[in-house]
């Protein structure tokens, strides 16, 4: 049921979406806060570039591009404890976060929702922005 839900998110654009896009000076104040910052890549992804220091690594989407939504939500909620509490997504170029956060806000009515514009490869590393590596 989940899945399907997923699927129609991804291929519907919806002029209601609440998703915020952010760029790289609002993540950092956002995080001072201490709003929980999500990487949503996968470990090769993590690996190879690296995590911006402080997010939680809970990849979404396989190399296939395959998703398990209720193992996913389980993680996720360790991080999300209310459907109030604010938090960032951002994946390499902000595709995948915007699907997902998308379907985090419509389908499953998170209110604050927020995504780093560009990803982590637009909207950090090419801003001068630092990562840490993941071994």
């Amino acid at each position: 049921m989940l899945k399907k839900l997923l699927l129609v998110v991804l291929f519907c654009s919806s002029v209601f979406a609440k998703l915020t896009a952010i760029d790289e000076v609002q993540l950092q104040q956002m995080m001072k806060k201490g709003v929980v910052v999500i990487d949503i890549r996968r470990d090769d992804e993590f690996k190879k570039y690296g995590i911006i220091k402080g997010a939680k690594m809970l990849t979404f989407f396989d190399e296939k591009g395959k998703y398990d939504i209720p193992k996913w939500l389980s993680k996720f909620v360790q991080f999300v404890k209310t459907k109030q509490q604010p938090f960032v997504l951002y994946c390499a170029h902000a595709n995948r976060t915007k699907m997902v956060g998308n379907f985090l806000d419509q389908q499953l009515k998170y209110e604050n929702v927020y995504h780093l514009k560009g990803g982590i490869m637009y909207g950090w590393i090419d801003k001068g922005m630092k990562t840490v590596r993941v071994k």
